[in-house]
């Protein structure tokens, strides 16, 4: 995939998805754009197809759902194979993210978040019998995100 180049109208469209995509209509978010719902329709199945949008999903309070511990895993795998375990991490019950990291030693961090402190044993050595070496392990305490504010015009 190439670049997409996002203008305002995109950018808006972006940014009033991050904040509420569940809750907003193509009109309530046309009001916010100063275009039309069927241009805000159009636009977001371009920025899907695109890939720009990779997909919508629920942002989940786990400690509330019942999993209070989340871990963070830092791994090193060798730099050209990184990226294909992406996939078989994710396959792990209880990883919920991978993020490939490109500085440092430490180059995968992997998420899991479970119930107790006995199921990290099972999550760290199956990463460990992929190959990997896990560097770190950071419990957290507590986790916010918020909206990329460069996509609204505000």
């Amino acid at each position: 995939m190439t670049d997409y180049d996002l203008d305002a109208v995109d950018r808006e469209i972006l940014y009033a998805l991050q904040e509420e995509a569940r809750n907003l209509s193509s009109s309530e978010i046309a009001e916010r754009t100063d275009a039309s719902s069927s241009t805000v329709r159009k636009r977001i199945q371009r920025l899907e197809s695109e890939g720009v949008i990779k997909g919508y999903s629920a942002n989940i309070d786990y400690t509330k759902s019942g999993y209070p511990i989340r871990m963070l895993l830092y791994c090193t795998a060798s730099i050209p194979e990184r990226g294909n375990y992406i996939d078989d991490l994710l396959d792990i019950s209880g990883v919920v993210s991978v993020q490939e990291l490109v500085t440092g030693e430490q180059n995968l961090l992997v998420t899991a978040v479970v119930k107790n402190d006995r199921e990290i044993t099972p999550i760290a050595q199956e990463i460990s019998d992929m190959g990997l070496t896990i560097t770190d392990e950071v419990l957290v305490r507590s986790h916010q995100s918020t909206s990329f504010d460069e996509f609204s015009s505000q």
